[in-house]
């Protein structure tokens, strides 16, 4: 393991800052403040409930943004006007066409399972696509593409560090494949709140989050995306309940907006 270790500040809802073995990653960016709306799309707006914990002025230079989706609450109008148009964006291949149109040139779509590689010196940090969905059955087809991303940090041809980041999905089978093709997840950041719009569920709750950290089996997961929102229904106490419940809460570190965790136990 690297000597600076792999860490995670939590600016709010799904919107962190990585810093993995000399590398600076900004996901999910989410910088409006409370009481500003967030569009949803089908003409669903949603009022956000919190206050970032950086803007953008106050963010560290970054390599790139990793964005699961094109979201009001993932990438709102805050980030489309101050992030810089030359940052490289790695996200879906749909979100990657509108943001283009926007100006931002970097930007990457990357189909499920495909990588990117940053590079500097010895090191290689590598951004793979991985499926996710965000919506149940058909309805999934009315929302935007959402990825989930693994993040490899290898060092002189040696992975030193694995973090899977779950992007806005349910838990669906096809999630499965994802410990098969990348077993040892050092960490995982897991996206959850239990979105539900007109009662329908859009985001892992507790306890499609508990089966997820079961399939998957990081060494470390820690909750985010989980109380920024209104339709944001399932608290993060519940989570904690139920990974409790299972007998997994040993693996879980929670963090509070604002606050830098390590990202290794």
């Amino acid at each position: 393991m690297e000597t600076d270790q792999p860490n995670v500040t939590f600016i709010g809802t799904a919107t962190t800052v990585l810093r993995i073995g000399g590398f600076t990653l900004l996901t999910d960016p989410n910088f409006l403040h409370r009481g500003q709306r967030a569009y949803l799309g089908k003409g669903l707006w949603s009022r956000r409930s919190t206050e970032p914990a950086l803007t953008i002025p106050e963010l560290p230079a970054l390599d790139a943004v990793v964005l699961s989706h094109l979201h009001g609450d993932h990438f709102d109008r805050v980030a489309r006007k101050g992030l810089d148009r030359e940052l490289p964006i790695i996200t879906t291949q749909a979100a990657e066409r509108k943001l283009r149109k926007w100006g931002f040139r970097a930007a990457e779509g990357l189909p499920t399972w495909r990588s990117r590689e940053l590079s500097r010196g010895s090191a290689t940090l590598r951004l793979t696509s991985l499926p996710g969905q965000h919506g149940p059955g058909a309805l999934d087809r009315l929302l935007p593409d959402v990825m989930g991303t693994m993040i490899d940090l290898e060092r002189d041809g040696t992975r030193r560090f694995r973090l899977y980041v779950t992007g806005d999905t349910l838990r669906r089978p096809q999630l499965a494949e994802i410990p098969q093709r990348f077993p040892d997840i050092d960490a995982m950041l897991i996206h959850l709140g239990g979105t539900r719009v007109a009662g329908i569920l859009l985001t892992m709750d507790a306890k499609q989050g508990a089966d997820l950290v079961e399939l998957i089996r990081p060494k470390l997961t820690v909750p985010i995306h989980y109380d920024d929102y209104p339709v944001f229904r399932s608290p993060l106490r519940h989570f904690v309940e139920e990974a409790k419940r299972r007998g997994l809460v040993s693996g879980v570190r929670t963090i509070l907006r604002g606050e830098t965790v390590p990202l290794t136990v």
